[in-house]
């Protein structure tokens, strides 16, 4: 199933407290819970204005469905094509 990253533009993002950022968390697992398992949230990275998260889903709108649920902003989604890291370079 396809990858992909979310970016969600979220003014004051890097500066949620652990107790926003903990309900953010589970509203978003109650929905993904609801939506069944053809979506799944692998992680998210909070910055200064922005939140990016990674995501496995069949496709698109059910990325979107689930930000219109939450109450997210998805205010860019690109699909993964290939990811490197470190071992790429051996």
């Amino acid at each position: 199933m396809p990858k992909f990253v979310i970016e969600r533009e979220i003014p004051g993002a890097g500066e949620l407290s652990s107790q926003e950022l903990k309900a953010i968390a589970q509203k978003s697992c109650g929905i993904l819970q609801e939506m069944g398992p053809q979506i799944q949230w692998v992680q998210s990275y909070v910055t200064d204005d922005k939140i990016y998260c990674v995501y496995i889903a069949p496709n698109e709108d059910t990325l979107l469905e689930h930000a219109r649920q939450g109450g997210f902003p998805a205010n860019k989604i690109s699909k993964v094509s290939s990811m490197i890291d470190p071992t790429t370079a051996e």
